[in-house]
């Protein structure tokens, strides 16, 4: 088999692989409402519940990351999938809610498979395509939307224990395609003689906390927003958990397919510029989500007069859309970053920054819940978002502004130069 077959059968597998993870990594976000009923939980127990398995995949893409620079990508993907299996299967059979707490954190490893296929991926590529590559495999995020798309139908047939039974299977089925279709290059592993400090130590480098930061927005919203944007219609326009499902998946399907996109802009218009960009997109749309439904009342020479101002569901999913859009183009834009100023140790690095990004998808979800529950607001997690995106916008122009600065010629040299001239 050729190199370029080789690449392309990695990441076909890969990316089935990753989709499978991500659809089961964020299940809760859909079976969680029927257990929120059962168990009597209030929001910030949903939160939470909705979080454990993201904690467990933030926390392990780390060592997963430098064990892939290490190891090679394909036996550690394959390991981890088959890990998944069992917690799966045992969430059927649950009933009180530090069970589902416990098993969520192992199934909460599949979340760790993109540190490992991210480095994976891209190795198999030339530079000047790592982006559109690293994309391609990104768009399994879209996993978020197959949940939604199947999740529902599984509770309608059987209730929601059927879920955790189906995708068990699934991610059996999808671990051995992924062992028959992909390969293994050893040049692509990091020596042995890098050690585990030594890569730990890239955390030393402002620029890896830059793109953590950047990170924790684009993917981090992205988790939490799909984990959920599920109750949130159920709860704010009263549709049923197959509808509210389906115009959910209007945001996570965008947010995972279109990653690729922002792989091949990223390729073509450098990571700095597309970044820059999402960031202004969300900034916007987070403002106009973050508005309550409203009533307020005037006085008018005719006497008082009443409006209501709040987005109707189309407008709503119009703009949540166009987040989604945007974050998929962010996430591969940071990743690109990365692959530009890391190539040897894209594993590590990916890794860490991968690590920022889950723990903002766990910590927002529980934050949507307490602050539901303190203010009865529910576009609040909105407001939250819309803060975080300020941080990073304000932190781009100053971190990117100084080194254009630094490298400008003085204007005392310039007008030397022009009299030379």
């Amino acid at each position: 088999m050729s190199d370029q077959r080789k690449a392309y059968g990695v990441l076909g597998s890969s990316t089935l692989a990753f989709t499978v993870c991500f659809t089961i990594w964020v299940m809760f976000g859909v079976i969680g409402i029927p257990i929120k009923n059962a168990l009597h939980l209030n929001e910030t127990e949903f939160g939470l519940l909705t979080a454990m398995p993201v904690l467990t995949g933030s926390l392990i893409r780390v060592p997963l990351g430098i064990w892939t620079d290490r190891y090679g990508g394909r036996i550690v993907f394959f390991i981890l999938m088959l890990c998944t299996v069992v917690p799966i299967w045992l969430i059927s059979y649950a009933t009180a809610f530090w069970h589902f707490l416990v098993l969520g954190l192992f199934v909460g490893l599949a979340g760790g498979s993109f540190s490992v296929g991210t480095p994976y991926v891209a190795r198999w590529f030339k530079k000047e395509r790592q982006g559109l590559a690293m994309g391609v495999f990104g768009a399994g995020n879209s996993g978020a939307a197959v949940n939604k798309f199947i999740a529902p139908l599984l509770i309608a047939a059987g209730g929601w224990v059927l879920v955790p039974k189906v995708y068990a299977g699934l991610m059996l089925a999808a671990a051995l395609v992924f062992w028959l279709c992909s390969a293994t290059d050893p040049d692509h592993q990091v020596s042995s003689d890098t050690g585990f400090m030594d890569q730990v130590r890239m955390l030393k480098d402002p620029r890896v906390w830059r793109y953590c930061q950047y990170y924790s927005v684009v993917f981090g919203g992205y988790v939490g927003l799909s984990l959920w944007m599920v109750k949130y219609y159920v709860t704010e326009y009263g549709f049923d958990i197959k509808t509210a499902a389906l115009l959910a998946a209007c945001f996570s399907l965008p947010g995972g397919v279109l990653r690729a996109v922002g792989g091949w802009l990223s390729d073509k218009y450098g990571a700095y510029q597309v970044t820059w960009w999402v960031m202004w997109v969300c900034w916007v749309a987070f403002f106009l989500l973050s508005y309550p439904q409203t009533d307020f009342t005037i006085q008018t020479v005719g006497g008082t007069k009443t409006f209501h101002l709040g987005l109707n569901p189309a407008l709503f999913t119009v703009l949540l859309m166009v987040v989604g859009v945007a974050m998929a183009v962010g996430k591969a834009s940071v990743f690109k970053f990365i692959s530009d100023d890391y190539s040897s140790n894209i594993g590590a690095v990916s890794g860490i920054v991968g690590l920022a990004g889950g723990l903002g998808g766990f910590i927002l979800p529980i934050l949507f819940g307490l602050v539901l529950d303190v203010t009865g607001v529910r576009s609040s997690c909105f407001m939250l978002l819309y803060g975080t995106v300020c941080i990073s916008l304000v932190w781009m122009h100053f971190q990117f502004r100084r080194p254009a600065v630094q490298a400008a010629p003085a204007p005392t040299d310039l007008f030397h130069s022009k009299d030379a001239s």
